[in-house]
């Protein structure tokens, strides 16, 4: 008679079904292919829960609570110190190439260190009671709906705004504490009550010198972004304090799927063809515990988690793992972390990248600045004129047959981060996207697309992966950019040529 699962097996499943698509989501962007993902989350995900046992272990003996992250953050973390395992054990070739570096940066070295030297955010959520913790971050992270969250915690609905209201003031009230504790020069500690003073009132102007030193200094702008919980700042602070590098691409990702409803939980009738797969692929991975009592709940989950959202081409080679012509598992919108891997764990500008010098994206290993050529399109007019130009020669005149949205999605001194989603009437094999900017920004580094700017003038153009577009589909480019005096939006896209639309 085979041995009944205990009810760790069954509460390890349960978290298995919760947690799997987050874990599984990160080690997407930490890995080269769905295969290397896929192995790279299960190995975290026995790591982690190892980990969690350990410390529940301690605190039945000691009777007291050691310091520790919810459950999701623990787990990201656990894929990115497997990532580094992989590096440190030859198996690097596997991870993506600006993550192997970052593994072997000072950046990395923060994480691991002395405990007064780590992210603010990383300590402030650690100082959090668990239950206060978890809830902060699956709705400011995960972008979890608040009576969602309410349910799975056990909280009422009816009082979890007030909750996650003092919950929030706690978070902020331990990061300064840590924020104090941490060892710094004189002048960092001049500014550590002014830093204070400034974030705590959401009409407080930050004076010029203050401004001057978070853009120099990585560790108090970290306490700026967390001290400072009005603006919408904090999902940034807690992704990219918390899982260091890739944050804030993992970040958008979690946005996106909890916009689409494809957090935790999910029957899609589309995933059922990859649970007899599943189930044959879970004695290969080696979990005998783990993955035996959750692969009944949670097949679909992660089959549908492998899968991109253009499942039409090649998803479901994704989804078994083949290598092939490998698409990202979130949408061709979602950025990739090579934008923010010179700058993850801090919110203060990343490094200046030429934009012709490349992204080191996983997915296009080509260089950037080659994008002189005009893309094809399936029905429409000429490519885009000169790039000096405002407005190309080629611009129609007749009604659009694109739509833009161009958000920014952070800003801090000195520079900021932007998205550009364009929506096409038409269907196009390529596609070369333009725009002017009105203040000098300059684009510093780009993803899912190839960069070039003349003056005020910058084009984006297709990577292999994400040139086809239906009719009706949409796209999107990320980027990280600079700017000084002013950063109004743009007003004027243009795609293939033709002028687009704006969405407000």
């Amino acid at each position: 008679m085979p041995d009944l699962p205990t009810p760790q097996d069954a509460a390890e499943a349960a978290l298995f079904s919760e947690c799997w698509d987050a874990v599984l989501s990160y080690a997407d962007l930490c890995t080269s292919g769905s295969a290397a993902a896929t192995q790279l989350a299960t190995e975290a995900f026995t790591h982690g829960i190892h980990e969690a046992r350990s410390a529940a272990a301690r605190t039945k003996t000691t009777g007291r609570r050691t310091a520790g992250l919810p459950r999701i953050p623990l787990l990201l973390n656990s894929v990115r110190t497997t990532a580094a395992a992989w590096e440190a054990h030859g198996q690097g070739h596997r991870l993506d190439p600006d993550l192997r570096l970052w593994l072997n940066s000072e950046k990395a070295a923060r994480y691991t260190g002395p405990p007064l030297h780590r992210p603010v955010a990383l300590r402030g959520l650690k100082d959090l009671q668990e239950p206060d913790a978890a809830l902060l971050w699956l709705v400011e992270v995960e972008a979890l709906p608040l009576p969602a969250v309410a349910r799975r915690l056990g909280l009422d609905p009816v009082a979890a705004a007030g909750e996650l209201g003092q919950v929030r003031g706690l978070f902020r009230d331990r990061c300064h504490r840590n924020h104090l504790d941490t060892p710094m020069d004189a002048d960092c500690r001049s500014y550590a009550r002014l830093l204070d003073a400034v974030t705590r009132s959401p009409g407080a102007e930050t004076p010029d010198d203050l401004s001057q030193h978070l853009a120099r200094c990585v560790e108090c702008a970290e306490a700026a972004a967390c001290l400072r919980l009005h603006g919408g700042g904090l999902p940034a602070a807690l992704a990219g304090g918390v899982i260091g590098w890739g944050g804030l691409a993992y970040l958008e990702r979690r946005r996106r799927a909890a916009e689409a409803g494809l957090t935790g939980g999910r029957t899609d009738a589309a995933a059922d063809t990859g649970l007899a797969e599943m189930k044959e692929a879970a004695p290969r991975i080696g979990r005998t515990g783990l993955l035996v009592a959750a692969v009944i709940v949670s097949g679909l989950a992660l089959t549908v988690s492998l899968m991109p959202f253009d499942a039409g081409n090649g998803g479901a080679a994704a989804a078994r793992g083949d290598a092939g012509d490998r698409r990202p598992v979130a949408d061709p919108g979602v950025p990739s972390p090579s934008a923010t891997s010179r700058g993850e764990g801090s919110l203060v500008s990343p490094e200046p990248v030429d934009a012709s010098a490349g992204t080191g994206s996983k997915s296009d290993p080509e260089p950037q600045g080659t994008a002189s050529s005009s893309p094809t399109r399936t029905a429409g007019t000429p490519g885009p004129g000169s790039k000096d130009s405002a407005e190309p020669s080629g611009a129609t005149k007749g009604p659009a047959s694109c739509r833009v949205k161009y958000d920014i999605v952070d800003e801090w001194p000195d520079g900021f981060q932007a998205s550009v989603t364009v929506t096409s009437a038409e269907p196009l094999d390529s596609w070369q996207i333009g725009w002017t900017f009105d203040d000098g920004q300059r684009v510093t580094q780009m993803w899912d697309g190839t960069a070039a700017q003349n003056g005020s003038r910058v084009t984006a153009s297709a990577k292999d992966y994400n040139k086809s577009v239906s009719a009706g589909g949409s796209f999107a480019v990320g980027f990280n950019g600079t700017w000084y005096g002013g950063n109004t939006a743009p007003d004027t896209f243009t795609l293939n040529g033709d002028r687009c639309t704006t969405a407000g």
